[in-house]
């Protein structure tokens, strides 16, 4: 009898113990960063899952953008070395090879060096768990590009503010190891008619304004992208041939392209990337 009592105290025991499990939530998973170069950031499972194969092109491929290319080759050099860097805010023209960039410059600098440079995602929807992602970061044997593709709040989203605080605010501030490059066609990152919002509603409209802009001020870099002429859209075409071996006259090539970019109703690297591809098809080869 006092057997069947025990025993089934032991079992109460542990269904409380598991039903504790289950409300504390997943256990942090211990990452391994020497299995890969790239990760992203899953908030769900606690866990940075390596990218073995990740999507990004040889730098000199893009074409175009040479003087923001150059500043964040340098930003992400000293970085890697150990010095001082900035954040880095990408924005500007869609298309135009912003996050394509920050892959190519990461792995350019990590072949050049030999450093310990790790290049880790996390998504626009999960930007309100940097906080738990910053003290994983801080703790790790390596040196850490934050990357984050399309940046941008909505009205009534709030989760900007944990950026703030993970980038330079709170008392630990952004860890030494840790700098954060972000990409988007905002240039403050919040769309205008919630800033206008902000202003004509608030007791002191500048202040509320100040409020939203100061997200921007997080960045030390703001580096803009354009729309590309012509002769920068067929110097990237050209490029992309020369690189993959097309067999297409010039002439016929450049007629072609122009008449892609005409259907798709603009100039960009996505563009030309796009066609190059549809020719290379065309031509019976995979890139």
């Amino acid at each position: 009898m006092e057997n069947e009592a025990l025993n089934a105290l032991i079992a109460e025991v542990r269904r409380l113990a598991n039903a504790v499990e289950r409300l504390s939530g997943p256990q942090p998973v211990e990452t391994d960063w020497s299995t890969a170069d790239c990760f992203v950031w899953q908030p769900a499972r606690q866990e940075l899952t390596p990218v073995t194969k990740p999507n990004r092109i040889e730098l000199a491929l893009i074409r175009g953008v040479d003087h923001v290319r150059d500043i964040l080759s340098d930003n992400t050099l000293r970085f890697a070395k150990g010095f001082s860097a900035n954040n880095v805010l990408l924005w500007g023209a869609r298309g135009m090879g912003k996050s394509s960039l920050v892959k190519s410059v990461h792995e350019a600098v990590r072949s050049e060096t030999g450093a310990a440079l790790k290049l880790v995602e996390v998504h626009r929807e999960d930007i309100d768990t940097l906080p738990d992602l910053m003290v994983r970061l801080r703790a790790a044997p390596a040196r850490i590009i934050l990357f984050c593709d399309d940046l941008s709040f909505d009205h009534d989203d709030t989760s900007y503010k944990s950026l703030k605080a993970a980038l330079d605010g709170g008392v630990e501030g952004r860890p030494d190891n840790v700098v954060f490059y972000a990409t988007s066609n905002r240039r403050h990152l919040l769309p205008r008619n919630m800033m206008e919002n902000e202003q004509s509603t608030a007791i002191n409209p500048s202040e509320a304004v100040e409020e939203k802009v100061s997200l921007s001020d997080r960045f030390g870099l703001w580096l803009g992208f354009y729309k590309c002429s012509q002769d920068d859209y067929l110097s990237m075409i050209d490029s992309y041939a020369a690189y993959f071996g097309l067999q297409m006259p010039t002439q016929n090539l450049h007629a072609a392209a122009l008449e892609w970019a005409t259907t798709r109703g603009s100039r960009s690297g996505r563009v030309a990337w796009q066609f190059i591809q549809d020719a290379a098809g065309r031509e019976g080869k995979a890139i």
